[in-house]
């Protein structure tokens, strides 16, 4: 019997260990009392434990407890030294990239600007430059970080290695800039959806918590979902599956040529630009030199917060209601095919119209769709595509360095 055949003491160690390792994360420090009662373990074995992850240096005695008469008990924390990793939010605007350690814990921040005019840079080099000023933000250098998550619109298709469905991020679509990235920066690097990063993030703390079937709907300039089943995300043959701002719905003109034109019937339903056109035509104003996901944000909170003294408020609430229509109709075409168990509302826009405009997507989608999937609002609203690159690269990670039967 080999050394690594699972029931051997090695392996039982190791699952021993990274259920410790676990505990610490999601507790904080634990003496060797309360980690061989959570774990279950004797003081013995728990001790051993312990003592084999501080020669590991996986974990740091972090001081003594207190508040109880007699001597402290010795604490124990992972050592956040560990490892470190970054992840990358990339928008046509700006790059913000953000350094955690293996807790978890954000230990460095920095945003890049899109310069205007002539590019003197190329998408790699700011990419490098971001990751670059988010590492000195943390006191560490380039070569500290183990991994590094680049969120992006669109997806990069697995068989070309070039980005597809994001047109309108300048730079991007070089066919060697994956190769540019991959020799620049000497740790992996993965690139991965927006959108779908943003379900990552809802799932390791969020919103999606617990749940392994779902579909994240997301809504600011424009619209996008991500599909995640049995715990995993699902993107498609070509990276794209989630684009559903292409989908063809009732209630907005057959587009053609979607691949040209960038959008689709449920962005020509529901996208901010399509919004912004419907408040306008309700007689609602709107600020013009407000971006669309901006401007229709601010018309939702309106409506949310709006009294029958409002000389705006009916208009308001046919906004809210009519938006909430086309979005449950959308919906209803990816629950009948996918029958999720829970569908997680996220971006600006679903967000500004909050619970009322969920429970009207609720109430729409029972009368459109026969399974009746929970509608919820995402948790995770500050920076959601950062906190999931983060969030990824943190999981596999922590699968590398926690694994003490190596």
């Amino acid at each position: 019997m080999s050394a690594t055949t699972p029931g051997t003491p090695r392996v039982l160690r190791a699952m021993n260990d990274r259920a410790a390792l676990e505990l610490l994360l999601r507790h904080g420090p634990l003496s060797r009392t309360r980690l061989g009662t959570l774990t279950g373990l004797s003081k013995p074995t728990a001790s051993q434990l312990l003592a084999r992850l501080e020669a590991a240096d996986l974990v740091l005695a972090t001081g003594t407890s207190s508040g109880r008469p007699g001597p402290g008990a010795q604490l124990y924390s992972i050592n956040p030294a560990v490892a470190r990793v970054a992840g990358v939010d990339v928008t046509a605007a700006r790059i913000r990239a953000a350094v955690a350690d293996v807790t978890g814990r954000t230990v460095g921040t920095f945003e890049l600007p899109t310069p205007g005019g002539p590019r003197q840079s190329s998408a790699a080099e700011r990419v490098v430059a971001a990751v670059d000023g988010a590492a000195r933000a943390a006191g560490l250098a380039r070569a500290d970080l183990h991994r590094v998550v680049i969120g992006t619109p669109g997806a990069f298709d697995p068989r070309t290695g070039r980005l597809r469905y994001a047109s309108h991020l300048p730079g991007w679509h070089a066919p060697e800039l994956l190769e540019e990235l991959a020799a620049a920066l000497p740790m992996p690097v993965d690139c991965e959806n927006d959108v779908n990063l943003v379900a990552v993030a809802e799932q390791h703390g969020g919103a999606a918590r617990g749940h392994d079937d779902f579909v994240l709907l997301w809504a600011e300039e424009g619209v996008g979902a991500a599909l995640v089943f049995g715990g995993r995300l699902h993107r498609g043959s070509t990276g794209g599956a989630g684009e559903v701002g292409f989908l063809p719905v009732p209630g907005a003109p057959l587009v053609r040529g979607v691949a040209r034109t960038g959008g689709g019937g449920f962005q020509e339903l529901v996208g901010a630009r399509a919004l912004r056109r419907l408040a306008h035509e309700l007689g609602l104003r709107t600020d013009p030199t407000v971006r669309d996901a901006d401007a229709v944000a601010a018309l939702l909170r309106r409506a949310v917060g709006s009294s029958d003294a409002d000389a705006d408020a009916s208009a308001s609430a046919e906004l809210l209601r009519r938006a909430a229509t086309g979005i449950a109709t959308g919906l209803a075409a990816m629950v009948a095919v996918l029958d999720p168990e829970l569908i997680v509302l996220s971006g600006g826009l679903h967000l500004a119209g909050g619970e009322v405009l969920r429970e009207a997507v609720q109430r729409e989608l029972v009368e459109l769709a026969a399974p009746r999937p929970r509608v919820v609002l995402g948790h995770v609203t500050d920076g959601p595509v950062l906190a999931g690159a983060l969030a990824g690269a943190l999981i596999t990670t922590r699968d590398e360095v926690f694994d003490t039967n190596r």
